[in-house]
């Protein structure tokens, strides 16, 4: 497998950490709230320098919630005039008034909103706020009336996945140009619910049948559904590839080859104290999981490793305890049962407790 280090295509700009929803299958770790929003606005804009230079094209803005901090237009106006193809993902919860025009006014190109259900009591349920239903349909609304290309994303758990049909209708009265419906990762608050949130295959097969329905219509609204690793026997090639295309800035300047990336046991560098281009060509953490040497015998001597890189190096280490394994989702990999006896345990669970981020029931507390 090539070392061959390529720049940075895709960065994503995680502007805090905060947000107004408690969405049981966040995949922000479970100590989320120790990442401090230390980045300024000066540095977001190096940032995007820096990325730019390189040869990056696409911009991600997201958080938590993005719409929560106060330089976003400023930040979107420098990203546009860097010529990044800028996309916000938001919950749409908490929009200052008459933000959406002023981001389009800015040069933003996309948006990327977070809708759980079609019904106000799941939604409810989701994402632990009594005022998302309505918030997100007012901002859907905006976004529509500003011109902006509006991407629905739906999470599917165990609370929504009989609504499939429903949701697609619902984003289509909406006037989503893409809907995506995805399966979830079982990473962070995600991983602590899985006995309250994952579905069966045959709700899977069913949601995937509804789908596949809508899309033989050929409707304006293009329907994507993003199949879930649990009920796979091989792994999704992470991010395509470690430090391949995606760059990850969180709200405190460390960077990270993926989201969740922090989660593992590498020291991940600061954009602070080091520049993009030193981070992404020579820092150790970016540079451990490139290439195959760091594979486990059942990697290195899978036919499929040029596929797949072995697997999500964050699920591997979370249901292992070892970066280095393959991920367990693999049929091939030592772990493969890990994956199994959940998915036995979570489907034979039929009363477990949602745990949300507040400090009532978090494990932060517990």
């Amino acid at each position: 497998m090539t070392n061959e280090i390529k720049p940075p295509l895709w960065i994503l700009l995680e502007l805090t950490h905060k947000c107004p929803l408690e969405c049981s299958y966040c995949y922000n770790q479970l100590d989320f709230t120790n990442t401090k929003d230390a980045m300024s606005k000066a540095d977001w804009f190096r940032v995007m320098d820096e990325a730019r230079d390189m040869g990056a094209v696409q911009l991600g803005i997201s958080g938590g919630e993005p719409l929560l901090n106060k330089d976003l237009v400023e930040i979107v106006e420098y990203a546009n005039n860097k010529k990044f193809y800028t996309n916000l993902i938001t919950s749409g919860v908490g929009a200052p008034k008459g933000i959406v025009k002023k981001l389009k006014e800015a040069g933003l190109k996309t948006v990327q909103l977070g809708i759980q259900s079609h019904d106000r009591n799941t939604m409810t349920l989701i994402t632990n706020n009594k005022n998302s239903y309505d918030e997100k349909i007012a901002f859907a609304k905006e976004v529509k009336e500003a011109g902006l290309q509006l991407i629905i994303n739906t999470c599917i758990t165990r609370q929504n996945i009989h609504q499939v049909g429903e949701i697609i209708e619902f984003a289509d009265e909406l006037e989503g140009n893409y809907l995506e419906i995805a399966n979830i990762q079982y990473y962070g608050w995600a991983l602590k619910n899985i006995n309250a949130l994952l579905p069966t295959q045959e709700q899977l097969d069913e949601a995937k049948r509804v789908t596949d329905s809508y899309r033989s219509k050929e409707k304006a609204m293009k329907v994507f559904f993003v199949v879930p690793d649990y009920f796979a026997d091989r792994p999704k090639a992470c991010m395509n590839g470690w430090g391949t295309t995606f760059l990850t800035i969180n709200p405190d300047g460390v960077a990270l080859p993926c989201n969740t990336a922090n989660t593992l046991p590498l020291e991940f560098p600061n954009v602070k104290e080091f520049s993009i281009e030193q981070i992404w060509n020579e820092s150790h953490a970016f540079n451990y999981f490139r290439g195959d040497s760091w594979m486990n015998p059942t990697c290195a001597s899978c036919d499929e490793k040029e596929k797949d890189f072995g697997g999500c190096r964050c699920q591997a280490f979370a249901l292992t305890g070892d970066m280095n394994e393959a991920d367990p989702v693999c049929s091939k990999s030592d772990f493969h049962h890990v994956v199994t006896d959940k998915v036995a345990e979570s489907l034979g669970t039929t009363d477990a407790k949602i745990w949300y981020r507040n400090r009532k029931n978090s494990l932060l507390l517990s």
